[in-house]
């Protein structure tokens, strides 16, 4: 019979390791730069990302200088084919102006029902209101088999 102390390792055990089996793994472009913007880890919910409902994606980051603006350009490879890319306002993805310090960057977006499944990878670059990159970071994410409950024909 167990002791309440190994239960409560046993158990802890297991929530540590859900929470790195959960944990999206974050890449810089440039493993040698030193980005004014640090990425500190990647949300995505859900995960796998259901088709034709809604994935949010949710960057925490910091920054060492204040940032009034700028864009996010996204690139998305699907087995290491480039398939898609998008801009987005960076402000209307945070709150702007951003502080120094402690940021999140939220997307949200329903994919395509007609969306394939399997792995992606997503490359993301921030550039200030002056055109200077701040960050670049790549990750990976999966949509899976299955469709979204909501989903319907008038979706595609």
């Amino acid at each position: 019979m167990m002791s309440s102390k190994h239960l409560f390792f046993f158990s802890s055990m297991l929530c540590l390791l859900h929470a790195f089996s959960n944990a999206t793994e974050v890449h810089y472009c440039d493993k040698n730069a030193d980005y004014n913007v640090k990425v500190k880890g990647v949300e995505i919910s859900p995960d796998p990302i259901a088709r034709g409902q809604p994935a949010t994606f949710n960057i925490a980051a910091t920054t060492g200088q204040a940032l009034s603006g700028g864009k996010l350009v996204i690139d998305v490879s699907y087995f290491g084919w480039h398939i898609h890319s998008e801009t987005h306002d960076l402000c209307g993805e945070t709150s702007c102006p951003v502080s120094v310090g402690d940021f999140v960057i939220a997307h949200s977006q329903v994919l395509p029902i007609f969306t394939p499944p399997g792995s992606y990878s997503l490359k993301m670059r921030l550039y200030d209101g002056n055109q200077h990159e701040k960050t670049c970071i790549t990750f990976g994410f999966s949509i899976g088999f299955g469709l979204g409950s909501e989903s319907s024909v008038a979706d595609m």
